[in-house]
């Protein structure tokens, strides 16, 4: 083992409860160099998949959470990157299915699914989450600056193809940005893509944390709720996580939330309902490792946000 933790959380998500994050892919390893990523801009954007880490390292780190006693809803594939670029994540998926009964979540952004391969390898997930930000391929480039060899008609047949084949929910995720991919005339195309995909639900996401590009803004509350009713009944924006309360995090404090904080930038709250310890606790730790620039600090939209600091 190289001491890599690829399970964080579980992480308070706003559409899916408290969610064990399973990262598989090395940091920035991914597809698209999307405008709005919150993990900071893409250096090069790859389409070949690889295997990078032991898939048993990756099942004994999800078997030690789940034994763990925190409250997880969900255990999601996302993180640094693509997870599909892994290929050994159906694999793993099976794996973790026989281990526990808790759902499997694969949070991805669509582009693979064209490779017969990689839909075969999320069969057997629960719930597979694709984005779709952008059909015409002028708006794909400029939102989500793909790999060259991405073509978003091509994606989009594949998203249809997988839905063919799919026994679980297909939640269609669309990040929309303010006065980019927001007009009526995009709206139209993407709920006609929406048709041939099929998906139990359309979630509506606007830039919430802070982007790679500064220019990506979001959109207003009413904004959202009119492209909502342009999208159909099964349109929805996501919503703020409902509270609970989460058993403390087994283990070293700081640790478990420097492996939060470098999957996802969070606020102070976020990693208090994640990590089950009270916010002045996390307050002082958050002091302590940027102090040491561990981790830092940035502002968005009114919000503090802390992630771990690279280089």
């Amino acid at each position: 083992m190289d001491g890599r933790r690829h399970v964080y959380g579980p992480v308070p998500s706003r559409r899916l409860g408290f969610s064990l994050g399973v990262d598989i892919i090395p940091f920035k390893t991914c597809t698209l160099d999307c405008t709005y990523c919150q993990l900071g801009s893409t250096r090069k954007t790859v389409c070949r998949r690889g295997s990078w880490f032991p898939p048993g390292e990756i099942l004994a780190q999800v078997k030690e959470a789940v034994e763990s006693g925190q409250k997880i809803d969900v255990i999601t594939f996302s993180g640094s990157g693509e997870p599909t670029l892994n290929r050994d994540i159906g694999r793993i998926i099976r794996a973790i299915k026989k281990m526990t009964r808790i759902p499997v979540v694969v949070l991805t952004n669509g582009t693979l699914l064209t490779r017969k391969e990689v839909r075969r390898d999320l069969a057997d997930a629960d719930i597979v989450v694709p984005s779709l930000d952008a059909v015409s391929g002028n708006l794909f480039r400029r939102v989500n600056r793909p790999n060259r060899a991405l073509d978003p008609e091509k994606i989009i047949d594949g998203l249809a193809r997988f839905r063919e084949g799919f026994r679980g929910e297909i939640w269609l995720e669309i990040m929309l940005i303010r006065g980019v991919n927001d007009s009526p005339a995009h709206i139209k195309a993407l709920r006609a893509a929406a048709d041939r995909i099929r998906p139990e639900r359309i979630q509506l996401n606007t830039v919430v944390r802070p982007p790679a590009d500064v220019e990506a803004k979001p959109l207003s509350p009413g904004a959202m709720g009119k492209i909502r009713d342009a999208l159909g009944p099964r349109a929805e924006i996501i919503a703020s996580f409902e509270k609970r309360k989460q058993a403390p995090a087994a283990g070293d404090f700081e640790t478990a939330l420097l492996t939060a904080v470098g999957r996802r930038p969070m606020t102070a709250e976020d990693i208090s309902l994640s990590l089950g310890r009270h916010r002045d606790e996390v307050l002082k730790a958050l002091s302590s490792l940027r102090g040491r620039r561990k981790v830092r600090k940035a502002v968005y939209e009114g919000k503090t946000y802390f992630a771990r600091a690279r280089g």
